[in-house]
């Protein structure tokens, strides 16, 4: 998991991150129009996002796509998030629960 958080700590990463959720199996060219760095830089941090195994590198033909894999995610979200994130929402329930409970009664006229 840390090669996950090395990869996710840089912005510019998880820009490419955000461009292949909203298409994946982008080519090169195609990532690099909406970011403003050489398209040497972006291959660097696209060498960081595969060693974390978060993009999937496929040729189609002479073409290689870049495909995301979330699965790293998902195993980050499970690990560090949904443990914290219970008690939060245990704790608005109980907060709910206890507000519902001296709630004032309707008066009838």
């Amino acid at each position: 998991m840390d090669t996950v958080f090395k990869a996710l700590a840089d912005f510019s990463r998880r820009k490419l991150l955000d461009q292949l959720h909203r298409t994946s199996g982008q080519t090169l060219k195609e990532l690099c129009r909406d970011l403003d760095m050489t398209r040497q830089a972006v291959t660097k941090h696209l060498a960081v996002l595969r060693r974390a195994n978060l993009v999937i590198p496929l040729w189609r033909g002479r073409e290689k796509l870049h495909y995301l894999n979330p699965v790293p995610l998902q195993q980050v979200s499970e690990r560090w998030i949904e443990k914290y994130e219970h008690a939060r929402v245990r704790a608005l329930l109980e907060l709910k629960k206890g507000l519902e409970a001296h709630k004032p009664k309707p008066r009838r006229p």
